[in-house]
């Protein structure tokens, strides 16, 4: 089973997971409030389709179910309890809720507007019948039932009735114009709702026992009626014969009949044949009207119902249950049992002799197979037929009690208890006091009205609730009028007052309770009126002298009598020192003993309180200490009560002394005249005199109050007239007065505004004046404006050509930065190339000089020292060629005049060498031819460029960096070898030379100073051609020298 709890939702679903098929409870539905605290839900209503119902909270929130649609939605929030709902059947948006402070409130649960408020009654609304036009509504209390307009929301008629009949319900039949009204004598009438004329009147059955209608249920159709109320009988009627049909009696667990309902067929044509009985234990069964059978109940003793609502569809039920929640059940669900094939075995549910005038009409419910929708099991509960015992004892009859209650039962129950439940309490008191129920004896007390000594009893005691002291009165005033010594005890209310807060909402009930408590709880009270019982008190002092000796007699020593610790707790009936829970313990016991008990009661309170009352010295202390509340254990009170009951002797026991437990008779109340009368009777004339007197005292007063008053007003209009007369010519001479000043507060303006006037013409002057000049400022300020932004434009213009310029020359430079870095690489790829072929000639050289290093080591060793001198001299060359500067000349100059010097003297090392020099020589020319060769087939760069082409081109550096203008030729074979391997004619470009377009201040060039270094690389190449000469005639020792100078040769030109 799903339970849902929406809490302070506004709207949402009803269940979040789809009901199982076969479920009975499709959902619970409950609200939680603040702190865990469940809102109990009190009223429901169906819609016309069915598919939706209302459900009013105790908070006064009105709550839409859809169950269609499976939401919910809060369309109001009245703020007070409804005492009942219904829907308009005219506008289906439209709903009426009758609410607990006497009123009718229509809202639209659309818009959540109020449409209407309707007033009129004075006590609370118990159900809201709406006409199958939706037209009209009748609205009924216990007093009054009022039929409205729901067009104009205006009342059309009201239901008078006797005080002494009530009202049980009044509704419209269905499909019909025909108003019943079900009175609390259980007479029912037929009204027309359009004339109010009395159709025909049901029938009363004069034989068998009396029903007390309280619940009422009408076919579809309109053709039938049920009736039930505090009986296990139910009565069908037929409203087209106005007859009775048949009378069913409900097994005996049913002993008061709370609601009926029947249940729509979809094809029964609105004569249901289902009909639902809500009973006293909170369970609703359903039976069938024809063959009385028991098809299923819903609800259980554990989950009782409080009230039904039946869809008129017939496919679900709405109950609300004990604890406040809201149970939707499926009606196919429950009814899925009655498709099966029947059980073999059918056991009566009740028992027991039915009456002999109703055997032609009475017929026992039986139960088939019982479907407990709450349980899951599916088990089947057995029903055992209750018969009644063989034969009774005179002691059974004497414990037997109304509505099948056995005292022993009870008293037994107590004992084990300590009380009675709660929610049977007032069933079982009522049981306990054998209450007759004399509707009429009580209407005709209640119908002389307030009795004169209860008219100011608001003044001697404030009760805040107007509903409380109401009926205070009137159950007070009904004990007067019963008896005349009830008008004149002071302390009555004390004794009835906290009945009548128990029994608020039944007077009828409360009067007899208290009657009944004074007739036998309060024996022999009254003897000594107007003082109090000192019998009475006499036997509670005898009781406690002999159980607690010393309390007594401290409480003698104190001054303090019987009266003060006996008669406060009696005349108040203990209300004034226990709270309501423990009063409703104590009153338990009291009404299952004998009424002595009431004065053991007493007497226990005194014992159990012995300590802090030995304590007390004063009086004052004891006034206070039995006059409010103190820490007391009533249980231990209890049990100290029983035990006084038992252990006192009887000599002194109150029960010898007091009557056994006598109830009121039934018809009409006793006669009560246990009081001395003559003392009543001189006390009442005394009172009424004394009342006479009042009333003449007060209506001389009257008379004399109001000469006073017509002297006082002839007084205080004379001078009024004077005082208006003076007014009249004060009012004249200031009237004078302000006319004058008037006057000269009016020249003074006029002067005043002819000043403003010119003050006002000049200024226009100064204003346009001031505009003029301002119009021409205008006027500059735009040209200078105009002017600025033509600067602002030719600066921008000017910035832009700039940036323009820039961004060009950086473009130049950018170009020229590349075209050096192109050179420079193509510079690295030249000499890359050089060195390649260099290398190529050098493999080729050693492959044909090896045979002739080893005849050069000798000669190697003898130009280690000019090779370094021309290493010297080639560095200088090198850096003198990148640099370009002429600088570096003359240090490259310095370098050469060392290197002159060191070949001068080494020359004369070498003179010795110069046959081998001549064997170098020829080898020498061999290999540079070869090496023409190569660089013919490697396209060498060209050797030099003229002057006249320095500016546009430079000369290419391979020329300066050839071996052959490094060291020098041998001879000129070599020299001319080497230039004539080139091809003539031809023009390399070289990285030196620059482009047309570039400027002369840009150019970079490496042939500063090309012609001083020409003339100083061929002096040198001269000198070096002269050495080998004289090496080549010297060096006669064979191959293996020329061999090595060859191969140094060749090192040096790498």
């Amino acid at each position: 089973m799903e339970v849902t709890d929406i809490g302070n939702k506004e709207e949402g679903k009803i269940w979040h997971r789809k009901p199982t098929p076969g479920k009975s409870v499709l959902v619970t539905v409950v609200r939680t409030a603040q702190q865990a605290k469940t809102v109990r839900f009190l009223h429901v209503a169906f819609d016309t389709t069915g598919d939706s119902f209302l459900a009013g909270d105790h908070h006064g929130n009105i709550y839409v179910f859809d169950i269609s649609r499976n939401r919910f939605r809060l369309v109001q929030k009245t703020g007070q309890a409804c005492t009942s709902l219904a829907f308009s059947l005219r506008r289906t948006t439209e709903f009426l809720v009758a609410l607990a402070d006497y009123t009718i409130k229509c809202f639209d649960k659309d818009t959540k507007q109020l449409v209407s408020w309707m007033r009129g009654h004075e006590g609370a609304v118990s159900s809201i019948s709406v006409h199958s036009s939706g037209r009209y509504a009748i609205t009924t209390s216990s007093d009054t039932a009022q039929l409205w307009d729901l067009d104009t929301f205006q009342r059309k008629r009201k239901l008078n009735i006797r005080q002494s009949v009530g009202i049980q319900r009044v509704f419209f039949l269905p499909l019909s114009n025909t108003i019943l009204s079900c009175f609390s004598d259980d007479s029912i009438f037929a009204w027309e709702s359009d004339t109010l004329f009395c159709k025909y009147q049901l029938p009363v059955p004069d034989c068998g026992p009396r029903i007390f209608y309280k619940a009422f249920a009408v076919t579809r159709d309109g053709k039938s009626l049920a009736a039930g109320g505090r009986s296990n009988l139910l009565h069908l009627w037929c409203l087209d014969t106005k007859q009775l049909l048949r009378v069913i009696q409900m097994p005996t667990q049913v002993r008061t009949v709370r609601q009926l309902e029947f249940l729509p067929d979809s094809f029964d044509g609105g004569a249901s044949q289902t009909l639902g009985v809500l009973s006293q234990d909170g369970v609703m069964r359903f039976i069938h009207i024809h063959t009385c059978k028991l098809l299923f109940h819903v609800g259980s003793h554990d989950e009782s119902i409080t009230t039904v609502a039946v869809s008129p569809n017939g496919r679900h039920i709405v109950a609300i249950m004990d604890n406040g929640s809201v149970n939707i059940y499926s009606v196919q669900s429950l009814t899925q049992e009655l498709n099966k094939p029947p059980p073999s075995q059918v056991a009566v549910v009740s028992g027991g002799e039915a009456d002999q005038d109703f055997s032609n009409l009475k017929v026992k419910v039986r139960s088939e197979a019982v479907q407990r929708p709450t349980k899951s099991s599916g088990r089947r509960t057995q029903v055992k037929t209750l018969r009644p015992p063989a034969g009774t004892t005179a002691e059974d009859k004497e414990n037997e009690l109304p509505a099948g209650l056995n005292k022993k039962r009870l008293v037994a129950l107590l004992k084990a208890f300590g009380e009675y439940p709660a929610k049977y309490r007032m069933f079982v008191w009522r049981s306990l006091l054998c209450l007759p129920e004399n509707h009429a004896a009580y209407s005709s007390l209640t119908d002389k009205g307030l009795h004169s000594a209860f008219l100011t009893l608001h003044e001697k005691y404030p009760i805040k609730s107007h509903k409380l002291l109401r009926g205070l009165q009137r159950v007070l005033s009904a004990l007067a009028h019963w008896a005349a010594i009830f008008g004149e005890v002071e302390y009555l209310p004390l004794v009835a007052f906290p009945f009548v807060k128990l029994f608020q909402n039944n007077p009828m009930l409360c009067f007899e309770v208290v009657a009944t408590v004074i007739v036998n709880w309060c024996q022999h009270w009254f003897e000594y009126f107007p003082n109090p019982p000192l019998n009475i008190l006499n036997m509670a002092e005898n009781v406690l002298a002999h159980h607690d000796k010393e309390l007594l007699q401290h409480l003698v020593d104190c001054g303090v009598t019987s009266q003060l610790f006996v008669w406060p707790l009696l005349e108040t009936f203990f209300s004034e020192v226990l709270t309501r829970d423990e009063w409703l313990k104590l009153f338990d016991n009291i009404f299952s003993n004998h009424p002595s008990f009431l004065l053991m009661a007493c007497v226990a309170y005194i014992i159990c309180c012995r300590e802090p009352l030995l304590l007390c010295s004063q009086k004052q202390d004891f006034e206070y200490f039995f006059h409010h509340r103190n820490n007391l254990d009533v249980g231990a009170m209890v049990k100290e009560a029983y035990r006084l009951m038992s252990s006192t002797p009887a000599d002194i026991h109150p029960r010898a002394m007091l009557s056994d437990f006598t109830p009121l008779t039934k018809g009409q109340y006793p006669v009560f005249n246990h009081y001395p009368e003559f003392i009543v009777e001189y006390q009442s004339r005394e009172k009424e005199k004394i009342r006479l007197q009042e009333m003449e005292y007060l209506r001389e007063r009257q008379e004399v109050s109001a000469m006073r008053a017509d002297f006082l007003r002839r007084q205080a209009e004379e001078e009024a007239f004077y005082a208006q007369q003076e007014l009249l010519q004060k009012a004249e001479e200031q009237r004078r007065n302000i006319l004058s000043q008037e006057e000269e507060k009016l020249t003074q303006q006029r002067a005043k505004l002819a000043a403003m006037k010119r003050e006002l013409k000049v200024k226009e002057l100064e204003l346009l004046d001031t505009t003029r000049r301002r119009f021409l400022k205008h006027q500059q300020d735009l040209r200078a404006s105009q002017i600025q932004r033509l600067d602002q434009e030719i600066s921008r213009k000017m910035t832009l050509y700039d940036q323009e310029t820039a961004a060009a020359v950086q473009d130049l430079e950018v170009r020229q930065m590349e075209m050096e870095v192109q050179r420079k690489q193509l510079e690295q790829r030249l000499l890359k190339e050089q060195e390649h072929a260099g290398r190529e000639d050098e493999e080729q050289v050693e492959r044909r000089t090896r045979p002739a290093e080893r005849e050069g080591e000798s000669y190697t060793e003898l130009l280690r020292n000019a090779e370094e001198d021309m290493q010297s001299r080639e560095e200088s060359l090198g850096g003198a060629r990148q640099l370009g500067l002429e600088s570096d000349w003359r240090e490259v100059g310095e370098r050469l005049q060392q290197a002159d010097s060191g070949q001068d003297r080494t020359r004369e090392g070498l003179t010795e060498t110069d046959t081998v020099g001549d064997v170098a020589g020829r080898k020498w020319d061999e290999v540079m031819t070869l090496r023409a060769l190569l660089q013919d087939h490697h396209q060498p760069c060209p050797s030099a460029f003229t002057d006249g082409e320095r500016q546009t081109r430079i000369r290419s550096p391979c020329l300066s960096r050839d071996p052959l203008h490094r060291h020098g030729a041998a001879t000129p074979v070599r020299t001319n070898s080497f230039t004539t391997a080139r091809p003539a004619g031809s023009q390399v470009l070289c990285l030196n030379s620059s482009s047309p377009s570039e400027s002369t201040s840009t150019n970079f060039s490496l042939d500063r100073g090309r012609a001083q270094l020409d003339s100083s690389e061929r002096e040198l190449l001269k000198e070096i051609r002269e050495l080998r000469q004289k090496l080549a005639a010297r060096a006669k020792e064979g191959s293996s020298a020329s061999s090595q100078s060859v191969h140094t040769l060749s090192s040096i030109s790498q």
